[in-house]
């Protein structure tokens, strides 16, 4: 019965993740990159996104799972864009770039 539950969350969140938009999950970063700067993350996060590579799918699908624990301290909309970002390598590696202060394509 667990299993199902989370399965049928999944679903939901993957459909529901097709319906944010680019600019709507580039809302986020400013937001993202200033709490970063202020730990003094940012480059460490950027050479993370960067070094990670295609296993960043996995931190998406950890969000996922761990959305209902995190709804908490983060919106729905909040983890989805954050997962979203992480599914879309060429918008990890833009993110990264913005976190360096380069201009993301």
């Amino acid at each position: 019965m667990l299993v199902c539950s989370i399965v049928s969350q999944l679903c939901y969140t993957q459909i529901k993740m097709l319906t944010v938009s680019l600019p709507e999950v580039r809302a986020s970063w400013p937001n993202w990159a200033g709490f970063l700067r202020h730990h003094r993350l940012e480059s460490l996060v950027a050479w993370i996104l960067e070094a990670a590579g295609p296993l960043t799918v996995f931190g998406a699908q950890a969000l996922y799972l761990g959305g209902p624990l995190l709804r908490s301290a983060f919106s729905n909309g909040q983890i989805n864009a954050l997962a979203g970002l992480l599914e879309d390598h060429r918008e990890t590696l833009a993110f990264a770039a913005f976190l360096r202060g380069e201009m993301p394509s």
